[in-house]
């Protein structure tokens, strides 16, 4: 059971690192209808899959691995869920400006967005994609056992 629960954690990740990428190679294009359609359907994958990790992961915490006191001790968990959690709220930002589209794409109409705005959105994501490189590294120095 661990075994799958891992695996799930794992895959949940990756899908958030995929949707993320996604959206930051469609960002870098011209905002046609289809694109702003597909950032909206990669944003919700993106938060489907944060949802997940956040499940998953708090199942294997509390029920499936050494426990939560073992947890709650280790500097480098406590960093990894912080930076997941800075990311989650940062993630809001493009989150609500893809929102704000819903009307035009809906319509079948390209949203008109000032390029700047464009440009901001771009560089949260790519700060997303930062932060979730960072939890790998301090999910791997949690698995070897330091930074307690």
């Amino acid at each position: 059971m661990t075994v799958t629960f891992a695996f799930l954690h794992h895959l949940a990740f990756v899908a958030i690192f995929v949707a993320l990428s996604i959206e930051m190679i469609l960002l870098r294009q011209p905002l046609t209808l289809e694109n702003a359609r597909r950032l909206q359907l990669y944003d919700g994958v993106y938060g489907v899959a944060a949802g997940a990790v956040l499940i998953v992961g708090s199942l294997r915490v509390y029920y499936f691995e050494k426990g939560w006191h073992y947890y709650l001790a280790n500097h480098a968990f406590l960093t990894k869920i912080g930076i997941f959690l800075i990311v989650g709220l940062v993630s809001i930002i493009p989150t609500m400006e893809f929102l704000r589209w819903r009307k035009d794409t809906q319509a079948g109409n390209a949203p008109t967005v000032d390029p700047a705005k464009i440009a901001r959105i771009r560089k949260i994501v790519h700060w997303e994609l930062v932060g979730l490189m960072l939890m790998l590294f301090f999910a791997a120095w949690m698995a070897r056992g330091a930074f307690r």
